[in-house]
């Protein structure tokens, strides 16, 4: 049957219409550009932190902005995984970077995380399972940065950030963090028609610390002091070129710490003989895949009751952490209690001895993550209820004003941080 518009919706066709020719007309119909957006990522920064008052730029701009009490992040409670869930929407599960380091029966002879380095981790393959941010924004024709942030080197679905400052090769175990917001003050000085709408900052001294010293104590009040300096050589910047009141600043942690040691650490060799499984991933958890033949005798083993550990086939993980799908989830998951280590002997005397880790379930407060925003896309002085850290893409796409993909998140835990006409 052929359908005849009724007079309105021929009105609502001709208005649609009229959208179209002011995207691609001249400058009397032309959208306004976006403010710049700066997405930077405090890693390890757990939202606890936020209160011991020794971040005083943070403290000011949320004053002037919008913070959450606690963002929950998504499992595993990893740096990798969240990262791309920020940009995304999506649970790792559902974009496919399950963890910091795993395995692909796709890709056969390649670790993610692993021996190979960067050049195996930036392999496509690993994050075409989803469309970020930065490739939306970019097909869009908006220019994107990247400064150290996780999985910025790969060229996912043909797509680069049109600016890359990437991790240099140093043994410092430190870098400064001036050049990086040097940098990003640099992106801001150029051109209006090649500057980038979109700049994404990682700056990640405090979990270098917290996994070092642990949460607590003079080591990571050190880190907190000097990561909150260089937010205030960026705002500082931004002041001084009259941007701060125009740009939009998002700052955000993937994860948070809790406090570990060598009295709470479990090796995987006292269970099983490793000779008969490959071992994926450890930490809070513990990935394992039976070699051939071996898989009941090593589900048997771990799937039996032990203290400070629970285990799980890969279809039986709680569907609380939306978790498990994937086939790079491993085909058996080990989730150990908080401030306890899973491992083996091998890779446990590869490293010092860690004061704190993370990577456990996203619902335990040392691993709420921080959230806070600042500028013309935000109210002033609200304080948000604790959110998953999925919402956040909508809000990114909200503020871009760029599409966005399938996602699992919701604008509507974040839609009271935003000002009228955002």
């Amino acid at each position: 049957m052929t359908h005849h518009p009724s007079r309105l919706g021929r009105l609502a066709v001709l208005f649609a219409a009229l959208l179209g020719l002011a995207a691609v007309s001249g400058p009397a119909f032309a959208r306004p550009a976006p403010a710049p957006l700066i997405v930077v990522s405090l890693d390890g920064f757990r939202a606890e932190y936020f209160d011991r008052g020794l971040t005083p730029t943070l403290a000011e701009l949320a004053r002037g902005g919008v913070r959450a009490k606690a963002m929950r992040p998504s499992f595993p409670s990893v740096t990798e995984p969240n990262h791309y869930t920020l940009m995304t929407g999506l649970y790792p599960d559902r974009h496919g970077i399950v963890d910091n380091t795993m395995v692909d029966p796709a890709i056969p002879g390649l670790t993610f995380g692993g021996p190979h380095g960067e050049g195996a981790d930036n392999d496509p393959r690993w994050w075409n399972q989803a469309t970020p941010l930065w490739v939306t924004a970019e097909r869009r024709g908006l220019k994107t940065a990247s400064s150290w942030w996780p999985g910025d080197g790969a060229v996912i679905h043909g797509v680069a950030p049109s600016y890359l400052q990437p991790r240099p090769k140093t043994r410092e175990l430190f870098p400064a963090m001036e050049p990086q917001i040097d940098t990003v003050l640099g992106w801001l000085d150029l051109p209006a028609a090649q500057r980038p709408a979109l700049i994404r900052l990682h700056l990640d001294l405090v979990d270098l610390m917290g996994h070092i010293s642990g949460p607590d104590g003079r080591n990571i009040d050190s880190a907190l002091g000097k990561t909150d300096a260089a937010l205030a050589r960026l705002v500082a910047g931004l002041k001084s070129r009259g941007l701060l009141d125009k740009t939009n600043l998002v700052i955000v942690s993937d994860h948070g710490m809790t406090r570990v040691s060598v009295k709470t650490t479990l090796f995987l060799d006292d269970m099983i003989d490793l000779k008969q499984a490959v071992v994926t991933t450890v930490g809070a958890t513990g990935g394992v895949n039976p070699a051939p033949g071996h898989e009941a005798e090593i589900a048997a083993v771990l799937l039996a009751p032990h203290d400070h550990l629970r285990c799980w086939r890969r279809a039986d993980i709680p569907p609380a952490l939306h978790y498990g799908h994937n086939p790079r989830v491993p085909a058996i998951l080990c989730l150990a209690d908080l401030g306890w280590m899973i491992t083996t002997r091998a890779d446990y005397g590869r490293y010092p001895p860690l004061g704190g880790d993370h990577g456990y379930d996203p619902a335990v407060p040392d691993m709420a993550a921080l959230f806070i925003a600042h500028g013309p896309a935000f109210k002033t002085g609200v304080v948000l209820p604790a959110f998953d850290n999925v919402n956040v893409y909508a809000l990114l796409t909200r503020v871009l004003r760029v599409p966005a993909e399938p996602n699992d998140g919701s604008l509507a835990p974040l839609r009271p941080a935003l000002a009228g006409g955002t």
